[in-house]
C-alpha cells in the first residue's frame, strides 16, 4: 500500500534568496569535465571491469577529450590499486591528462592512496567525508562539529603527505551527501577545508558539491549552488564542481542549472552509469550544448564506435532511446514526421543553409556518424508517402511524382503492417520495382514503329488474351500515340494524367526512368507504373503499359 505521508522534504533551502541564475538563458561554454567512470561506474556494475577493461576505458575516455579522469578508490581493492600503478608505471597517462583518486577522510585509506599515486605526474586527490543530518544522526552520531573535524584533519593529512612526498597534487573536497545537508553548514565546512588548503591561482582547489541522492526540483539544487558560488572563500582560486545522480530522473537538469549558478567543473559518466538511477550522464550533457551551438569540448563525432565500446567494458545497454546515442533516437517512423523531416533536408539543400533547421532532429545525425538512409527515416506500418519517397530518392535515385509517392507509401505501409516489421531500404526499392515495373499481364507490347505525318503515328504490336493484334493511332506525340491505340483498339477508358522523366546516371549511355500515371474515368482512381531504360520512348511506354495492366487487374478483380 502505497503511503506517501511517511515521506517528507530532505532538502535545506539558503537561508537567502538565490536565484540569479534563473537570468541566464543557457550555458554557453564548456565546463571542466572530470569522467568518474572508471571509479563510481565501476563500482555500479554487477560484474567491475577486469584491469585490462579498465585500461581500454581509460584509452576510450583519453580519445574522447577528457582531461581529467578519477580512475578509482585505490585502497579499496587490489584491483583499484593495480590499475593505478599500471596507468603509472606503463606510462599510459598522457601529459595534459590528470587522474584523479578517490579516499575517505580516514588515515590509513589516504595513506594507501599515496602510496599508489607514487610517480604521477599530474594527480587530484579528492577527499570527502558525509556531512548531511541523517548521516549525522544515523550512521556517525556526531556532531556537527565533529563532522567538520573530519574533514579539517583529511585536509591537513593530504597536504602533510604532498609536501613529504615533494609533490604538487592538487586537491578535492566533497561534503558527501550535499543535498541532505544544512546549506550554511555545507559552506562552513568547506571554507574550513579551504583554510587548511589556501588554494592559489597556480594551484586551485577544486570544492565538489554531489547530489549523492537527489532530494529536490532542479532550481532547489541550483539555488543550493548559488549560495555556495557566493560564500565560498578564495573563490577566484576554487573550482567549484558538481557531481550530480540521477534518483528523480533531473541529473542533466540538476548540472545545467548548477552551472547557471556558477559550477565550472562536472563530474559525471558516460551514459550516466553509476549507483542506483546512475550519474549526470555527461553525453547528453554535452550534446545538449552543442545542439545549442556551444562546443562541448568533447569529440563525440563516432557515438556508435563510443556506444559499442561502453557496452562492451560494462556490460550495460545503452537504451534505443537514449538522447543522441540510441539507436532510434534520430528514427522517425510517422508518415507526417518522415515528411517534415524530408521536406526539410530539401529546403536546407535548395537554401544552402549553414543553420540545422530541420523538423524533429535537434542535430545533424552525420556530425556523430550516424547516416540518413540507415538512422533517420525507417519505414514500418505507421509511415507515409514522405518518408517512402524520400527512400527511394536517397538510397536509389528515384523521384517519384507526389500522387505516385502516396501510393507507393500505401504499399510499404500494407506490407509492413502484413508482415509486422520494419521495411529496409532495399526491401522497399524492391517493393516499387515488383509493384510499378514491368508488368507485362494481361497486356504485352512486342514491337512499336512509329511514324511522322500530320503528328505521330503509332503501330504497335499488342498481344492480349492469347491473341497478337498490329494496332494503329497517332497523338501529339510517340506515348500519346501509343496511349491512343490502345485506348481505341481495347476500348480502354482512362485519361493519361502524368507523364515525368528524369535520368538516373550521368553519362552518355545512362538510364532514364519514366513514370506515368492513369485515371480511370468511371471510377476517378490514379493508376500508376514505371519504366526504365537507355531509350526514354521505351521507358515511358514500358510505364504505361504496366499502369493500365495494373488497371486491367484491378477491374478483374470487381
Amino acid at each position: 500500500m502505497m503511503n506517501p505521508k511517511k515521506y517528507t522534504r530532505q532538502y535545506f533551502l539558503p537561508p537567502e534568496k538565490c536565484m540569479k541564475w534563473t537570468e541566464k538563458e543557457y550555458v554557453d561554454h564548456a565546463p571542466i569535465w572530470c569522467s568518474v567512470d572508471l571509479r563510481d561506474g565501476n563500482q555500479a556494475l554487477v560484474v567491475p571491469m577486469t584491469l585490462d577493461q579498465k585500461i581500454s576505458f581509460f584509452k576510450l575516455l583519453v580519445e574522447v577529450g577528457f582531461k581529467e579522469i578519477e580512475v578509482g578508490f585505490p585502497a579499496a581493492s587490489d584491483t583499484e590499486f593495480q590499475f593505478l600503478r599500471r596507468l603509472i608505471e606503463d606510462d599510459l597517462i598522457p601529459d595534459d591528462v590528470t587522474v584523479q583518486v578517490l579516499t575517505q577522510a580516514r588515515e590509513h585509506i589516504i595513506r594507501k592512496t599515496f602510496d599508489a599515486l607514487k610517480g604521477a605526474k599530474n594527480a587530484i586527490v579528492h577527499v570527502y567525508n558525509s556531512t548531511s543530518l541523517a548521516q549525522r544522526e544515523q550512521v556517525f552520531h556526531m556532531s556537527k562539529d565533529e563532522i567538520l573535524k573530519i574533514a579539517v584533519d583529511g585536509a591537513k593529512l593530504l597536504q602533510q603527505l604532498t609536501e613529504e612526498a615533494g609533490e604538487n597534487y592538487r586537491f578535492e573536497y566533497s561534503p558527501e551527501s550535499f543535498t541532505g545537508t544544512e546549506v550554511e553548514y555545507a559552506a562552513e565546512v568547506c571554507n574550513a577545508v579551504l583554510d587548511v588548503w589556501k588554494p592559489t591561482a597556480d594551484r586551485k582547489a577544486i570544492i565538489n558539491l554531489p547530489s549523492t541522492v537527489q532530494m529536490s526540483m532542479p532550481h532547489i539544487y541550483a539555488s543550493q549552488i548559488e549560495y555556495m558560488n557566493d560564500h565560498l572563500k578564495y573563490r577566484d582560486n576554487v573550482v567549484l564542481s558538481l557531481h550530480p545522480h540521477n534518483d528523480r530522473g533531473c541529473g542533466i537538469s540538476d548540472a545545467e542549472m548548477g552551472m547557471l549558478a556558477g559550477a565550472d567543473r562536472i563530474e559525471g559518466t558516460l551514459f550516466g552509469n553509476g549507483e542506483r538511477t546512475g550519474n549526470v550522464d555527461i553525453v547528453t550533457l554535452g550534446m545538449n550544448m552543442y545542439a545549442q551551438g556551444v562546443d562541448p569540448e568533447l569529440n563525440f563525432n563516432d557515438m556508435t564506435k563510443i556506444t559499442e565500446a561502453y557496452e562492451k567494458y560494462t556490460g550495460m545497454k545503452v537504451d534505443e532511446r537514449s538522447p543522441y546515442a540510441g539507436a532510434l533516437v534520430f528514427a522517425a517512423f510517422s508518415g507526417s514526421h518522415q515528411d517534415a523531416i524530408a521536406k526539410g533536408m530539401k529546403y536546407r539543400e535548395e537554401n544552402h543553409s549553414e543553420l540545422w533547421t530541420v523538423p524533429y532532429l535537434p542535430i545533424d545525425p552525420t556530425d556523430i556518424g550516424r547516416s540518413y538512409d540507415a538512422d533517420v527515416i525507417r519505414i514500418n506500418s505507421q509511415s507515409g508517402k514522405g518518408g517512402v519517397g524520400y527512400i527511394l530518392e536517397q538510397n536509389f535515385g528515384l523521384k517519384l511524382p507526389k500522387k505516385m509517392r502516396e501510393a507507393m507509401g500505401y504499399a510499404a505501409k500494407g506490407v509492413s503492417d502484413e508482415l509486422h516489421k520494419e521495411l529496409l531500404p532495399e526491401e522497399i526499392f524492391q517493393l516499387f520495382k515488383d509493384k510499378f515495373e514491368n508488368i507485362t499481364e494481361p497486356y504485352q507490347i512486342q514491337e512499336m514503329h512509329f511514324k511522322q505525318h500530320n503528328g505521330i503515328i503509332a503501330e504497335v504490336t499488342v498481344t492480349y488474351d492469347g491473341k497478337t493484334n498490329v494496332i494503329v493511332a497517332s497523338g501529339n506525340g510517340r506515348l500519346n500515340a501509343v496511349s491512343n491505340a490502345m485506348k481505341r483498339h481495347f476500348r480502354l477508358e482512362y485519361d493519361l494524367v502524368t507523364y515525368e522523366e528524369h535520368a538516373l546516371e550521368q553519362s552518355s549511355s545512362s538510364r532514364a526512368i519514366a513514370y506515368v500515371g492513369i485515371r480511370e474515368k468511371k471510377t476517378g482512381e490514379l493508376h500508376w507504373g514505371a519504366g526504365l531504360d537507355v531509350d526514354i520512348i521505351k521507358a515511358s511506354v514500358d510505364a504505361l503499359l504496366t499502369a493500365i495492366n495494373h488497371m486491367a487487374v484491378k477491374q478483374a478483380e470487381e
